[in-house]
């Protein structure tokens, strides 16, 4: 597991954080298909947290995208590196996830966050901020709508509405799951909304959310309890050293 320090001059305040943001989302490329679904290799990321002890980890899981097996892993933790506040969740979360990555033995490939792209208040999520720093295809796929709009789509599989903005379309409701509750689909960066809900059914044959969410998730939880365990004589110390 990768210990993560805070950046040098990572944003402390509300205003930083959104002029970064501001400054940052005229990179996101909208106009890239992304690989085909299928294909390559697929990287689910996702974060876990103890606010109580300020540890935050952060796991990626390296999927052959034809198989859904697992090819790689890699975890990070660290010291949470922004409160909490709704549209700057990116800022408690990228140090960590940059640092998992980065610890991957190969390319990621296609990048899935579970979070939003495009459909955010500034129209720069997580998936759309990662993508920007590292470069790689990322999508978003959420559990909820944020504070967006949609009709309910048919009950088949793969049926889909747009999650609207008033009348702008900022991602999808997708059914991954017949009469289940569907997933919002977000472009983050250089993938297309129709390839992002490709890959988002591609990688969910059988549960609502993706494999990739669903084993990050698991291998994120399991080393917060890890981090826990030797927090005492670990996190705890080094921690007087970064700050």
């Amino acid at each position: 597991m990768t210990t993560v320090r805070v950046p040098a001059g990572w944003p402390a305040t509300e205003e930083e954080a959104r002029a970064v943001q501001d400054e940052l989302r005229a990179e996101v490329v909208r106009d890239e298909p992304g690989p085909p679904p299928g294909t390559g290799r697929v990287t689910g990321v996702d974060v876990a947290y103890d606010d109580e002890r300020d540890v935050v980890v952060a796991a990626a899981v390296v999927l052959d995208a034809a198989s859904l097996d697992v090819v790689a892993e890699a975890t990070a933790v660290g010291r949470i590196s922004f409160p909490y506040v709704p549209g700057l969740l990116a800022f408690r979360e990228i140090p960590t996830v940059l640092a998992a990555l980065d610890a991957l033995p190969g390319d990621p490939g296609l990048v899935v966050c579970d979070g939003y792209g495009l459909a955010h208040p500034r129209r720069f999520g997580l998936a759309s901020h990662l993508g920007v720093l590292t470069g790689l295809p990322t999508i978003g796929v959420a559990k909820n709508p944020f504070t967006f709009t949609y009709a309910d789509p048919a009950d088949a599989r793969g049926s889909a509405a747009p999650l609207l903005a008033g009348d702008e379309e900022v991602g999808r409701a997708l059914r991954t799951r017949a009469g289940v509750k569907p997933v919002f689909v977000s472009v983050g960066h250089r993938v297309s909304l129709d390839n992002a809900c490709a890959h988002t059914l591609a990688l969910a044959p059988e549960f609502r959310l993706p494999e990739s969410t669903r084993r990050a998730d698991a291998l994120c939880r399991r080393a917060l309890r890890e981090a826990l365990q030797e927090a005492p004589r670990g996190l705890s110390q080094e921690s007087a050293t970064r700050h």
